[in-house]
């Protein structure tokens, strides 16, 4: 006598709905629109490069033209890696630019009016960005604030801090040897500091897609109630974030006076916006929906390389603050759009 499963042989099939095939191409299909989605700003890059190129290949395809980019960047390279574990644990540091004057300041003022040595006063700027990014994690966590607010309002105090202390002034006569190793020497015809940048971005790279590290970031930022409940130390993971902001802002700040062998109050706070417009664009690309450092250092040099054209093409200093701002509120936009349809393909998956 036939058994119940020989007499129904299909009973294991496919479960009724959408045919395995089916499934199958809009799998396919799914792993191809991220692939275009993550290749999207290279291209765009490219694209960028080939039209200024067209436009004004006298001036822009010059290698001169290229290490300016390269080189000029670097701050600016290193504060948007200093974002990229408190954006991850879904925190927000808006005093990453004024730390970065402010360890500028400090830098100056120990090497060049209390004769310092400049490695011994670049280890103190780098303590200061430490102490500072600790402070506003206990801040944040131990009092359970609003980090946009926190660090807003520390943000503030420290560009105050620099004003004070350099008396409104420019120090000048930083020791020529930090402007060697960050600025003057060069390597292929670009900075030293555009590969400490280049070392620091594949650190945070590696940190934050292959380690438990990175994991528990990214697990805390889509959801700190989840986290903490399977066990996750989600305070003190943040309160690392903000500590690693600190000082890699830091970091930012000494290439800041290398590269200028000076320092003014004030210094990095007009960098705070183009990083926040470097980090939401790399979201879009490379690990689209992850903060990523790949994506986020392709970000800084496609709108560092779009400032550049525009500039040759005779716009004035204007053009860089209306680039950055709206290229941060499109890849805001683009980010969220992109969240919006990851989350439907899992509903639909």
């Amino acid at each position: 006598m036939a058994t119940e499963a020989e007499r129904q042989p299909n009973a294991t099939a496919t479960p009724a709905g959408k045919p395995a095939g089916g499934r199958d191409r809009d799998r396919l299909r799914a792993r191809q629109f991220r692939l275009l989605e993550s290749a999207m700003l290279p291209a765009a890059w490219v694209v960028v490069v080939i039209g200024f190129g067209i436009a004004e290949p006298s001036t822009f395809l010059t290698m001169g033209n290229f290490s300016t980019i390269f080189g000029s960047q670097a701050v600016l390279f290193m504060l948007t890696m200093a974002l990229l574990v408190p954006l991850t644990n879904n925190d927000i540091d808006l005093s990453v630019g004024a730390m970065s004057g402010l360890v500028a300041m400090v830098v100056a003022i120990l090497n060049v009016q209390q004769g310092m040595p400049i490695v011994w006063a670049c280890i103190v700027g780098l303590a200061i960005g430490l102490l500072g990014g600790l402070i506003n994690g206990v801040l944040v966590i131990w009092f359970n604030a609003n980090s946009f607010i926190i660090t807003l309002g520390t943000g503030t105090v420290l560009s105050g801090l620099a004003e004070w202390m350099s008396k409104e002034l420019t120090i000048t006569g930083v020791s020529a040897g930090l402007s060697n190793i960050t600025f003057n020497d060069e390597f292929l015809d670009i900075p030293l500091e555009f590969y400490f940048g280049l070392i620091v971005m594949l650190v945070m790279w590696y940190v934050l897609t292959y380690t438990p590290f990175g994991q528990r970031a990214l697990f805390i930022g889509q959801s700190r109630e989840v986290a903490r409940l399977s066990g996750f130390k989600v305070g003190a993971a943040r309160i690392q974030g903000f500590v690693i902001a600190g000082g890699i802002a830091a970091l930012s700040g000494i290439l800041f006076v290398g590269t200028t062998g000076s320092a003014t109050a004030g210094d990095g706070n007009q960098l705070l916006l183009p990083a926040f417009a470097a980090a939401f664009l790399g979201l879009t690309t490379i690990q689209p929906g992850r903060f990523n450092a790949v994506g986020s250092g392709i970000a800084v040099y496609f709108l560092a390389t779009g400032v550049a054209g525009l500039q040759l093409r005779g716009y004035g200093d204007w053009v860089q603050q209306v680039f950055y701002g709206g290229v941060l509120v499109v890849a805001v936009l683009i980010s969220r759009v992109l969240a919006r349809r990851r989350h439907g393909e899992v509903e639909t998956a």
